[in-house]
């Protein structure tokens, strides 16, 4: 007994001292020879299926804010059960990005298959996620400034065509009464200060709402992308199996995110639409167009992982500044909010179980 003990503890030493370099070995393979577990017609048979679930999942999440607002008064965006369901798709987001994207962004750029070049030496995913994230701050400020602004002048242009026939009893009147009434200024100079209305809080609220849904769209357009390639450039059922469900759900609760801020802000019918639909066929698209290049594609030669790396890390950051700052924030440090304990719980359990729920998928996808 004691010897087989004995053999049993320098088995396990010697196992331990020689797993290392066998991971290690294959972990720096970076071949593509390995044929066991191939199979192309079975893999396609898998990503067509793929193609119509994930389009359904994605066209289901982004119409179900939509939807809800139109028959259902309990999900209007006033109402605490939409601040729940937001405050849920802020979980997912920001899991999207620190769970899913981020970490496939430093493994692709700290991959072994990248010897030549800083790569290995230089934390890249991070720095191109803070960049991408200061980025999106710039954007989210200019662009709001910019549509603030053109509001403005629109009511100043409006309060000015609506003038004379507000003043007209002044067109036959004496010019000089006119002048000294004004303060020495000509009347319509005078009645566009008074007539021109200064904007309001709820043009300041529309105008971020459609500045958070656009930016937001280019975030997860651009992750979706490129999980729809990887899908579709696989030619292993093993691999695309799992996928299927899992990007599924994915997209489904990307698109309730997305879907919720479309409806805040308040867009015609045909540019949610067009909104909505864009976001649906993006994975799906993805996935033919890893479909038509699977037969050159190498996801491990260096420049598909430079590449997939850099938009992987640059999407983390915009979709992590996007939850944290336009979703999340807004909502949390409301008045509204910080006022009611009870809706304060429900919010914080919405937006860890949106958190859990996303960063559980990240064990398929």
């Amino acid at each position: 007994m004691a010897k087989l003990a004995v053999a049993a503890a320098l088995y396990a030493l010697l196992l331990a001292v020689s797993l290392p370099p066998v991971l290690v070995t294959a972990e720096c393979d970076c071949s593509d020879d390995d044929d066991a577990g191939r199979d192309k017609a079975g893999a396609l048979r898998l990503k067509v299926v793929a193609i119509f679930c994930i389009l359904a999942g994605g066209a289901a999440g982004a119409a179900v804010p939509s939807l809800g607002h139109s028959r259902f008064p309990a999900l209007r965006p006033d109402t605490d059960l939409f601040l729940a369901v937001k405050a849920f798709a802020g979980g997912v987001i920001l899991a999207t990005g620190l769970v899913h994207i981020l970490p496939a962004a430093f493994d692709a750029l700290g991959s072994p298959c990248l010897v030549a070049g800083p790569w290995n030496r230089f934390p890249f995913a991070g720095m191109v996620a803070m960049l991408a994230a200061i980025a999106t701050l710039m954007v989210d400020t200019v662009a709001t400034g910019y549509f603030r602004r053109t509001t403005v002048a629109r009511k100043v242009a409006a309060a000015v065509v609506d003038e004379p026939s507000e003043l007209g009893h002044c067109d036959g009147g004496d010019p000089e009464a006119e002048a000294s009434d004004s303060g020495g200024h000509h009347g319509h100079v005078h009645g566009m200060s008074v007539l021109a209305p200064a904007p309001t809080t709820v043009d300041d609220e529309l105008v971020r709402h459609r500045v958070i849904s656009q930016v937001l769209e280019l975030g997860v357009v651009v992750h979706s992308l490129i999980i729809g390639m990887s899908l579709g450039a696989s030619d292993f059922p093993s691999t695309v199996r799992p996928l299927v469900p899992a990007l599924t759900f994915h997209q489904l609760f990307e698109g309730i995110g997305l879907g919720g801020c479309i409806v805040q802000a308040k867009f015609r019918l045909r540019s949610m639409v067009a909104m909505a639909l864009f976001f649906s066929l993006t994975t799906p698209i993805g996935i033919a167009i890893g479909i038509g290049i699977s037969s050159a594609y190498d996801e491990t030669s260096p420049t598909a992982l430079v590449v997939q790396g850099f938009l992987e890390a640059a999407a983390a950051g915009i979709l992590v500044y996007m939850a944290l700052v336009d979703i999340l924030a807004e909502d949390f440090m409301s008045a509204r909010v910080q006022s009611r304990a009870r809706l304060q719980v429900v919010l914080n359990t919405s937006l860890l179980l949106g958190a859990g729920l996303m960063s559980m998928l990240a064990i398929w996808a």
